[in-house]
């Protein structure tokens, strides 16, 4: 008897083991749905397996066990290049900068595991699986998208960025409601299973196709199709030349004081090449405060764009003595006996000079964050311009060369309900970032899927200038019609297409989504 409850011990614990190893595993398969593999359909089938696990899991605990195991395969492949940042270019030891990923891989993976143990927690199988497993991942994301300023990386929504089905809902209910949709997609497949045996032998195959979880699934996919090619905003004037500066300034060197007259010149050229009405630099394209660039520099860009009947827009770190927030648009309530440094967009040409500032800083990029659980990082890293201040939270577009452009920073395109703040009355989305920090990883590919997200849900066309890449013109669609390869002195050119009105996201933002997942949990919750 002792040898019979010692055999089924062992395999109990192997097929607990079997069990987290599998998760693991479906969630580092689930980052070849993103950029630049963009195989849409693999985080559906993994986030299903995922599903199944949780309910086959005997606890909740072991159902949140699960979803930290798929977290961590999902988060140490598809994000791990924050080490190349820390080590390379902020001066982190490897031990150090090994822990810190870890460590930040880890954070994310709670809130997968967070919503493995909502759904295990709420008994739910079958129907109740397919609704609260869906509403309860969806909803980990948003919060994953907020919490400590947001971190809102490899939502499931993007994988189906451009091309993908669902991403005809993005419009209506943005990223994080794709990601509803395609974890929905995930649960309703558990709750049919149409690969198990019928239980009526002989019924026929038309038996699996009667059971509703495949009406909703084909209803949910049928519908996005119907979206795909609904116009909901209209073109707005006549197309307008466009050339996006690509400089490829190595980061190693971007700041050093020396080869600062290097990266002006090289802008220079690249800018007096461009015969476009709107030329586009990256962020901090200038490594020099506004105050302190050259004003023959700045003339000659300005008198180049007036030749074009244009503006150029341009990335530099802008610095405004104190007393002078209020008279150049700075933050309200900014202390006028303070000096500020913004990351900031400037435009020069025909048009006045109008600066667009960073609103929504990157911790360790821009800033440094005073997080008790984090501050032994802040010793650690040595990273040039990172004490920027806020930009104000609602700003308005830029009105330059015949276009209002929706400028944004970095890091800020991925965040869609921060975007949609100039729209309507933008015509055109542009960012301006600087992916270097990431080194030759996926980071560049996943930042663009992201912006191609960002034009599905507003309808508008993206503008992407970068330092290294990815560098490209983007359609309303979320189509790349134009773009450089990474790590290449290049200008892209081609021609941007204004368009006016409003999607149902632009007007609603995150809200929909948020009714919707909070319908789909709510109910079903049955916690003890």
């Amino acid at each position: 008897m002792n040898d019979l409850a010692a055999r089924r011990a062992r395999s109990a614990l192997s097929a607990r083991a079997g069990a987290l190893l599998l998760s693991l595993l479906l969630g580092a398969a689930s980052v070849l749905g993103f950029a630049p593999f963009y195989y849409w359909p693999v985080p559906i089938a993994a986030l299903a397996g995922l599903a199944w696990l949780i309910q086959h899991a005997a606890t909740p605990r072991r159902a949140a066990l699960l979803g930290l195991a798929f977290g961590l395969g999902y988060f140490v492949t598809g994000v791990s290049w924050v080490f190349v940042s820390m080590h390379r270019y902020g001066g982190m030891s490897v031990p150090l900068a090994s822990f810190a990923t870890l460590f930040f891989c880890t954070y994310l993976a709670l809130f997968p595991a967070a919503a493995a143990w909502i759904a295990r927690r709420a008994r739910s199988d079958g129907g109740r699986l397919a609704l609260v497993f869906p509403a309860a991942w969806a909803l980990a994301e948003w919060v994953r998208g907020w919490m400590f300023t947001g971190f809102p990386w490899l939502a499931v929504g993007y994988a189906q960025s451009p091309a993908g089905p669902l991403s005809g809902f993005a419009p209506i209910v943005g990223a994080y409601g794709v990601s509803l949709l395609s974890a929905l997609s995930a649960g309703l497949l558990v709750w049919w299973s149409p690969w198990r045996p019928l239980r009526r032998p002989g019924a026929g195959i038309w038996v699996a196709f009667l059971h509703p979880a495949a009406a909703i699934l084909a209803g949910v996919w049928l519908t996005a199709l119907a979206l795909k090619p609904v116009a909901w905003t209209a073109p707005e004037g006549a197309p307008v030349s466009v050339s996006l500066v690509q400089g490829n300034i190595e980061q190693e060197m971007k700041w050093r004081p020396e080869r600062a007259q290097a990266s002006l010149d090289t802008y220079l050229q690249l800018t007096l090449s461009s015969d476009s009405r709107l030329i586009l630099l990256p962020e901090t394209a200038l490594p020099l405060l506004s105050v302190d660039v050259p004003v023959a520099y700045l003339d000659m860009l300005k008198t180049h764009a007036q030749r074009q009947g244009g503006d150029i827009l341009l990335g530099v770190p802008e610095y405004v003595p104190a007393g002078a927030e209020r008279e150049s648009g700075g933050a309200p309530g900014a202390p006028d006996g303070e000096a500020r440094y913004y990351n900031s967009v400037m435009s020069y040409g025909a048009s006045p000079t109008q600066v667009y500032r960073k609103h929504h800083l990157v911790p360790f990029g821009d800033y440094f964050p005073r997080w008790f659980f984090v501050t032994w990082v802040m010793s650690a890293l040595d990273i040039p311009m990172s004490s920027f201040s806020r930009g104000d939270a609602r700003q308005q577009p830029l009105a330059v060369a015949g276009q209002r452009v929706a400028a944004n920073i970095c890091y800020e395109d991925v965040f869609g309900e921060e975007i949609i703040g100039q729209l309507p009355a933008a015509t055109v989305l542009a960012n301006f970032t600087n992916d270097a920090w990431w080194g030759d990883s996926a980071a560049s590919e996943q930042h663009l899927q992201m912006s191609q997200m960002r034009a599905q849900e507003a309808g508008r066309y993206m503008l992407r200038a970068t330092n290294t890449g990815v560098t490209a013109i983007i359609d309303q669609r979320g189509r790349v019609l134009e773009s450089a390869p990474e790590f290449a002195v290049a200008v892209v050119r081609g021609s941007v297409q204004g368009f006016s009105g409003s999607t149902p996201y632009v007007w609603w933002g995150n809200w929909p989504f948020l009714a919707i997942a909070a319908a789909m949990l709510f109910p079903l919750l049955r916690l003890r």
